[in-house]
């Protein structure tokens, strides 16, 4: 079967997320901020699900068509071939959102589609009620511009939730952001990687299981499992390839924090997350570590700011001027610090090489890239 696939991504990954849609052999068709376009066939529902790093969610599209009035909205889906998915006894919520359109409210437009899906299905099947008992089929509209793209989730549980990380510190960093960051970073088998505040741990788990090559949805499940159109043997297909492209590998990767606390919950995440022997996890001051003697190494990390503080504004500036004094005697390390405060490099001392605005989840952050680090 032929088919049109979106994968969401938080703005600023399309670049890292196209690539490996790219490597997984499927070609784009179009690419806009936060969401990717692409042909595929069923297997890649599967393959799209546990090897994408850095999406969020995978729909299958059932097709995009021009909506500016609510008729052409209704006509557009009630177009859609809405029975080849939804059976007669299956539910179908409507979820959705609406950019830049003439049609801006979303519950009004939710009903709209509602409606027309059911007028489809009660053409198709002759009915005049549906029960909606059966499995879930969840329908996702996005208007943009005025053009409509109706789809259907088939992640369930959005793909940042790898499943090692039952609980986290406050204002946690999505896997997928941390794994671009990481990414970005450039990691490899001869170079150290050191989050010296690690909190949870996500960076370096990320790190580790992207340098060994560990597809990040392999342990979790999907909603598209339960649709008979995807056959079961293509998802345990898809797990038995992630398997046999695991890597044993001698990266490593340090993962420090002055709180024991969240030293105790990296140490569980990494296992959960089957990185442990890659880590080397201990309570450090990060205003005091020191680059182990002979080794080439990259500092990334995310120091408290917003919500994770756990003081004043000025004692988490003080701590930005500690760690640029700190950091800057790492030389030649490179350096990697992701924030959500928008003047960090005036307190660390010393300009970016490169910026990257990114976003987790609403929040904007900024990735500062220090590569000749003095």
């Amino acid at each position: 079967m032929n088919l049109t696939l979106v994968a969401t991504c938080l703005f600023g990954l399309e670049h890292l997320l196209g690539e490996q849609i790219e490597s997984l052999g499927y070609d784009r068709i179009e690419t806009i901020d936060g969401r990717i376009t692409y042909r595929a066939d069923e297997e890649g529902v599967a393959l799209s699900n546990i090897f994408l790093r850095y999406a969020e969610r995978i729909y299958i599209s059932l097709g995009k068509f021009r909506a500016d009035s609510f008729d052409m909205l209704f006509e557009g889906t009630r177009a859609l071939p809405w029975e080849l998915w939804i059976g007669k006894d299956d539910a179908f919520p409507v979820t959705g959102h609406a950019v830049k359109s003439r049609l801006f409210s979303v519950p009004d437009c939710q009903k709209i589609i509602k409606k027309a899906i059911v007028r489809r299905l009660s053409e198709q099947y002759h009915l005049d009620w549906f029960a909606e008992t059966g499995r879930t089929y969840r329908v996702e509209f996005f208007l943009f511009k005025d053009e409509a793209t109706l789809m259907i989730d088939t992640t369930g549980a959005p793909l940042y939730r790898r499943g090692y990380r039952t609980e986290a510190n406050d204002a946690p960093m999505r896997e997928t952001l941390a794994a671009a960051i990481a990414a970005t970073a450039r990691p490899r088998e001869e170079v150290l990687l050191w989050d010296p505040m690690c909190g949870s741990g996500t960076i370096a788990i990320e790190a580790a299981m992207l340098v060994n090559n560990i597809a990040p949805g392999k342990a979790r499940a999907f909603a598209a499992e339960s649709f008979p159109q995807i056959p079961q043997s293509l998802w345990r297909l898809a797990r038995e390839e992630a398997l046999d492209t695991e890597r044993k590998t001698k990266f490593e990767v340090y993962a420090s924090d002055i709180d024991p606390a969240s030293v105790a919950l990296t140490m569980a995440n990494a296992r959960r997350a089957g990185v442990d022997n890659a880590l080397r996890i201990f309570t450090a001051d990060a205003r005091k570590i020191e680059m182990p003697e002979g080794r080439r190494g990259t500092v990334v990390t995310n120091p408290p700011y917003g919500e994770r503080i756990g003081g004043t504004l000025q004692e988490v500036e003080q701590l930005y001027r500690d760690i640029g004094t700190r950091f800057r005697a790492l030389a030649p390390w490179q350096i990697y610090v992701i924030t959500s405060h928008p003047e960090f490099p005036r307190f660390y001392g010393a300009r970016p090489d490169k910026v990257r605005k990114l976003y987790n989840g609403m929040i904007p952050c900024y990735l500062y890239q220090y590569f000749k680090n003095k």
